[in-house]
């Protein structure tokens, strides 16, 4: 097939995952184009070496002068997004004019579902790694945090209500113009039913047993845990839980970053500090420095809020590091309870009790892990995913002619 590919990803698990898919089809004879709004993150794991073909179309950059910084903001998102639209038609009149088969379409930041899908003329295969979802849940949880001010939670919250306003329009329309939607999980596939009331068709995703692999380094003490460091990953939920681990045997807890927030890394050192958790917290370190971390950890430990899919552990499991995980959103599909890591509710004390239990545990943990590797290398390969998703490009191309 000849596949057009468009993104507007920044760096993360989104951004990789479409590189390794995109590596893979070219692998297996199909022809790929990338066109690229300038917006997009590059630099992390870069199309140009992979595809036949590389565009990268430049996104008009304004500044607006005004003294008031709510009017600024307003108007400086509108103008983004208009802009954003604007060179998203152009992409689209040049992939129209390239009689491509279909297009793989990936997220857009700024909108989530891109403008290029109102564009198209032919068939699109949208790759939605999750709908638009609500901000006043997490506002919810920076309320009960205690990180910041009153005022800085409702300026928080305005804010964000006010972002949403202006981009849930926009994302619901361009969703509506995909020919095809496929989505990362069946959770995923429900929320994308409520968000846009469109079928999706689950292609799950994979990882790379390549990089991601046993290295029998010696176990430090310390548990890992993988993200940006927001507040909607979990990571206050993870500290208070290892506060309730003996001190004896507590292990300091390890968070991977590739993007923060100052102030809630600000908050999770004090809170850390005032339980008594050893934390540290790295920031945008390498694939080799990431691997290492993996396979010195004697546990991943994975607490996010109704994360979609979630890469992360399966990176745990190709490394042959056990996971303890909270029961919610796609983990529940990429994580089998008891057989390739350990699910627990999102309480503190039932997480702490299937930490310690593993910690204690060196067959357990040994079983885990043999079996979690297994499994990632008999079904969430690259490849693997890869022919999942070939085997919907062909649908959606199918029937975008019939």
């Amino acid at each position: 097939m000849r596949i057009a590919v468009f993104h507007n990803l920044p760096s993360g698990g989104a951004k990789r995952a479409l590189y390794n898919l995109v590596k893979c089809l070219a692998k297996a004879g199909h022809v790929l184009n990338a066109f690229i709004p300038s917006t997009a993150d590059e630099s992390f794991c870069p199309l140009r070496d992979i595809v036949s073909g590389y565009r990268i179309f430049p996104v008009r950059q304004t500044t607006i002068v005004t003294t008031a910084l709510a009017l600024r903001r307003s108007l400086q998102l509108g103008r983004r997004l208009m802009e954003q639209e604007r060179t998203q038609k152009s992409i689209a009149n040049a992939i129209n004019a390239g009689s491509y088969d279909v297009v793989l379409s990936e997220q857009d930041y700024c909108t989530l579902s891109p403008f290029v899908l109102k564009f198209l003329a032919g068939p699109s295969l949208y790759y939605c790694q999750q709908p638009n979802r609500s901000q006043e849940a997490f506002v919810q949880m920076i309320a009960g945090s205690g990180a910041g001010t009153r005022r800085t939670q409702w300026l928080r919250r305005k804010r964000d209500d006010f972002r949403d306003r202006q981009k849930v329009d926009h994302d619901k329309l361009n969703a509506s113009f995909a020919s095809y939607i496929a989505a990362n999980s069946y959770f995923s596939r429900e929320n994308i039913l409520r968000a846009y009331g469109r079928n999706a068709f689950v292609s799950y995703l994979g990882t790379d047993v390549d990089l991601f692999r046993p290295l029998s380094l010696p176990r430090d003490n310390y548990v890992l845990s993988v993200g940006s460091c927001m507040i909607q990953k979990g990571y206050d939920f993870l500290i208070r839980s290892l506060s309730m681990i003996d001190a004896g045997i507590r292990p300091s807890l390890l968070i991977a970053s590739n993007m923060t927030d100052a102030a809630w890394e600000a908050h999770l050192h004090q809170l850390a500090s005032k339980l008594g958790v050893e934390l540290s917290i790295k920031k945008c370190i390498s694939d080799r420095d990431l691997v290492h971390l993996y396979n010195s950890a004697r546990l991943f430990v994975y607490a996010p809020y109704l994360e979609p899919f979630g890469l992360a552990p399966l990176e745990a499991m190709a490394c042959g590091t056990p996971v303890v995980a909270v029961k919610e959103g796609g983990v529940r599909e990429s994580v089998l309870h008891n057989e390739t890591g350990i699910l627990t509710e999102r309480d503190e004390e039932a997480f702490a009790l299937a930490t310690t239990e593993l910690l204690r545990d060196d067959a357990q943990r040994e079983r885990l892990a043999y079996r979690g590797l297994e499994v990632v290398q008999s079904f969430w390969t690259w490849t693997h995913a890869a022919q999942r998703l070939e085997l919907h490009l062909s649908r959606a191309a199918r029937l975008g002619r019939a």
